[in-house]
């Protein structure tokens, strides 16, 4: 179909215009323009190794090709993605409608009052949920979340801290390994060293200013981290729990615990994985540290006539506010995917979220009491969703793949398995 090439479409230069624009400038070919002006070093001297063109329709026609060679398996796999159900009145009305699919970055806020009463539900969902009063209205992902819950509590030492140079973060060896490798690589340039360790056995040095926690852990045990968290208090340390949020429906708050800061992905609440993303983070917090908190809060305000309105109360993002007194330079929200995620917890509400949460819970419990009877070792009893079990990896993912499912293989010796909403 060469008729439908895109350069025949393209509001652009065509041939008249290039040699009108060639003559102007004084040279005799476009050739001969990039050879002024691109450095012969970088230049590439033949054409570039690539197929013959595709027409848009030859494309699409391929490409679905390729993807019938795909084989969708289930996903147990878990480690922070969990298979979901969109609700289709969310699909149909947020998702695929561009009055909500193009919001990203609000610049002028409070003209989009439905937009914002949106994010507005996510932050309330989200402190409802952890416990802890103040929330923004999303971030990256959860792996962003922790890191940017790292340098908050960093950037909140006190001056006794600093002088003492407290610049150790304690990550509970028992967290998720993507976010693990961030933190890794957002500590590095300022400075931050992480102590990756057990909470039950690690030795405080007088050199910590934070700690991480994963709740339920990676390998899906539930811990009561309440005597850790008290500890690390004592020492002038604050505590962030990198929580499950569908999780919290039924397990005790992180504030109720001693959590300074909550962290996570919103994922579960109806967004599918994407092939990993993108998926709304959030962070909650205690009220003394919203103004250390990134990215940005909707508040309840009043307009001018002294009616209700909603408003960007907080934005700590440098293109927002002076670089130097910004709390990060990221790109801190998922607006679109906030709203989905918020708008599914008020499409099930309370009791909803709980059938949904012990749907979960009830299949890896009638799981694990099958697993146990075939004289498997479990690593823990006290879970949520997750299984961690003591068996031959290889042996175990050849059946899984020929039954159609993905499964977790942290190591040779140890499977995991995690349930969800479907």
């Amino acid at each position: 179909m060469a008729q439908d090439q895109f350069v025949n479409r393209h509001i652009g230069n065509g041939p008249k215009e290039v040699e009108e624009m060639l003559s102007v400038i004084g040279v005799k070919s476009v050739g001969e323009l990039i050879d002024q002006v691109v450095p012969p070093q970088i230049q590439l001297h033949e054409p570039l190794d690539l197929p013959e063109a595709m027409s848009e329709n030859d494309f699409a026609a391929h490409i679905r090709e390729l993807g019938r060679k795909n084989k969708p398996l289930r996903t147990l796999i878990g480690m922070g993605y969990y298979g979901t159900a969109t609700p289709a009145a969310i699909l149909r009305n947020i998702f695929e409608n561009p009055a909500w699919y193009t919001s990203y970055t609000p610049y002028q806020a409070e003209i989009s009052q439905g937009r914002l009463e949106a994010l507005l539900n996510f932050q309330t969902m989200v402190s409802s949920l952890t416990g802890l009063p103040v929330s923004n209205c999303s971030l990256l992902d959860e792996a962003t979340a922790a890191a940017e819950a790292m340098i908050m509590m960093f950037n909140l030492r006190s001056r006794e801290a600093q002088k003492e140079g407290r610049n150790i973060l304690f990550v509970d060896e028992n967290i998720f390994p993507q976010t693990l490798d961030l933190l890794l690589t957002r500590s590095e340039p300022l400075g931050i060293e992480l102590a990756v360790d057990s909470f039950e056995e690690y030795e405080f040095t007088g050199k910590e200013f934070g700690a991480m926690l994963q709740y339920p852990a990676a390998n899906g045990h539930i811990a009561d981290y309440t005597a850790f968290t008290a500890a690390c208090h004592e020492r002038g340390m604050l505590v962030t729990a990198d929580v499950d949020i569908l999780s919290l429906v039924l397990l005790k708050a992180p504030a109720e615990w001693g959590a300074d800061i909550a962290v996570g992905s919103t994922q579960r609440f109806g967004i599918p994985m994407g092939f990993g993303g993108p998926h709304a983070g959030y962070m909650a917090t205690k009220d003394a540290y919203k103004r250390n908190m990134p990215g940005r809060i909707i508040g309840v305000s009043v307009d001018r006539l002294g009616n209700p309105a909603l408003r960007m109360a907080l934005q700590m993002r440098e293109q927002h506010i002076k670089r130097e007194r910004a709390t990060s330079n990221i790109c801190t929200a998922q607006a679109l995917l906030a709203t989905m995620a918020g708008m599914f917890a008020v499409y099930h509400g309370p009791e909803g979220l709980k059938r949904i949460a012990l749907h979960a819970h009830s299949h890896a419990h009638a799981a694990a009491e099958l697993i146990k009877g075939l004289g498997y070792e479990l690593a823990s009893d006290n879970y949520f969703d997750t299984l961690e079990v003591a068996a031959d990896a290889e042996k175990i993912e050849a059946i899984a793949v020929k039954k159609g499912l993905n499964l977790f293989y942290p190591n040779e010796n140890t499977v995991h398995l995690s349930f969800d909403e479907v």
